[in-house]
Parts: C-alpha cells; sequence; structure tokens
C-alpha cells in the first residue's frame, strides 16, 4: 500500500473535513441598511466575520469613539454615516444610530444558524469594572445597571447611553444585561461598557464548528 505524501493528504483532508473557519450557510455574514427619517438619516453596514476596521461619522464625536470600540473589540468592519437634527441635540441621532446598526446586525445574522448565541465579559477600565452578558435569543430586553456620575462627557449628555442600548436590543432582538461593578469616571464607565459590550457579542456571533451549522436553540428556531 502506497502512502501519499503529507501534501496530498492534506490537500484530500480539506475536501472532507471543513474548516471551522469557514462562513455558515449563505456566505459572509455582511449587511447594510439605510434609516431615513424626517430627523436623521443613518446609513450602516457590518461584517460580523471583519477584523475591526472602522468608520464612523455620527456627527456625535463621543458616539463615533465609542462605536471604534464595537469595531475593534468586537472584529466587526463597521461603517456608519449620520446626519440628522444636531441643533436640537443628539438624541435623536443617538437613537437611530442604534437602531440601524440593531437592524443591521440583525439581517447579517440571518437565521443565526451555526453561532454561540450567547456572550458575556467583565471589562476593567481603570478604576471601572462592567459586565455585559447577552443572548442573541429574538426576544429582546435590556437591564441597565449604569450609575454614571456626571450628565456629560464632553458635550455628550451620558443618559444617551442607555437609549443608544436599547435600540440596539430592540432591533437585533437580543437580551443584554449590563452590570457596573465598580466605577467612579464617567468617561471609563462607559468606555469599559462599550468594550464589554463588543467583546460579548464578539463571544455570541462567533461559528461554532459543533453546531454543524444547526440553529442554537432546543426549539429549533430563533
Amino acid at each position: 500500500m502506497q502512502i501519499s505524501d503529507s501534501s496530498s493528504t492534506d490537500s484530500i483532508l480539506r475536501q472532507i473535513l471543513p474548516s471551522q473557519h469557514e462562513q455558515p450557510q449563505g456566505g459572509t455574514r455582511i449587511a447594510e441598511i439605510s434609516r431615513r427619517t424626517s430627523e436623521t438619516d443613518v446609513y450602516v453596514k457590518v461584517n460580523l466575520d471583519g477584523t475591526g476596521v472602522c468608520n464612523a461619522a455620527t456627527g456625535i464625536p463621543f458616539l463615533d469613539h465609542m462605536l471604534h470600540q464595537i469595531s475593534s473589540h468586537g472584529l466587526i468592519d463597521l461603517e456608519v454615516r449620520a446626519t440628522g437634527d444636531l441643533h436640537i441635540d443628539d438624541h435623536h441621532s443617538n437613537e437611530d444610530v442604534g437602531i440601524t446598526l440593531g437592524q443591521a446586525i440583525s439581517k447579517a445574522l440571518g437565521d443565526k444558524k451555526g453561532i454561540v448565541r450567547f456572550g458575556h465579559f467583565v471589562a476593567p477600565l481603570d478604576e471601572a469594572l462592567i459586565q455585559v452578558a447577552l443572548d442573541f435569543s429574538g426576544r429582546p430586553h435590556i437591564s441597565y445597571g449604569l450609575q454614571i456620575p456626571t450628565q456629560r462627557v464632553g458635550t455628550y449628555d451620558t443618559q444617551l447611553v442607555r437609549e443608544f442600548f436599547v435600540a440596539v436590543v430592540n432591533h437585533s432582538q437580543m437580551t443584554l444585561h449590563i452590570r457596573q461593578l465598580d466605577g467612579m469616571n464617567s468617561h471609563h464607565i462607559i468606555e469599559a461598557t462599550f468594550k464589554a459590550f463588543a467583546r460579548a457579542t464578539r463571544m455570541a456571533l462567533e461559528i461554532d464548528p459543533r453546531r454543524a451549522g444547526t440553529i442554537p436553540s432546543s426549539k429549533g428556531m430563533l
């Protein structure tokens, strides 16, 4: 019996055994959403299998900074463009970016076959320590436990942090729990939250090689 060389064997195995890095059924998980209202005009494009490339221009510098955290630490390629009625305040643009991002994530996920589904992470940032746990369950729910000590970080109203996550949750249909374990500095608390959210999301959206492309639910659907 003749034994083939290692390169031939590797070639055969690659044909027989699927790689754990292969995309789920339906191809690369990329989606884009445009959303226009009388208050805002928002475009979001996501690649859930990206490398953390981000181009964010919302007109709200602090929100752009946080979107970069989601992209960088979630390894999601993210393009966000938004114009809105910032002469009134940041509320509409902040919320509508969250809505459109949630819709884009949902569209890119499709039927959610093969994903890990659950994610959790605890992120420190100096004195701040934030815990995030989430589930792409198809049931939108948020439990928000941040206690941000100041009303503003720069020009950004810190009440808008919760509004952003509510919008993402409702339109990606995820369950999200955010807990503040420690923290005194508003910037640190918020940034640690976005970093923990990004890492938890990255965990949940990874493809589980043992799932073999099935939906991660005993019910057979999410």
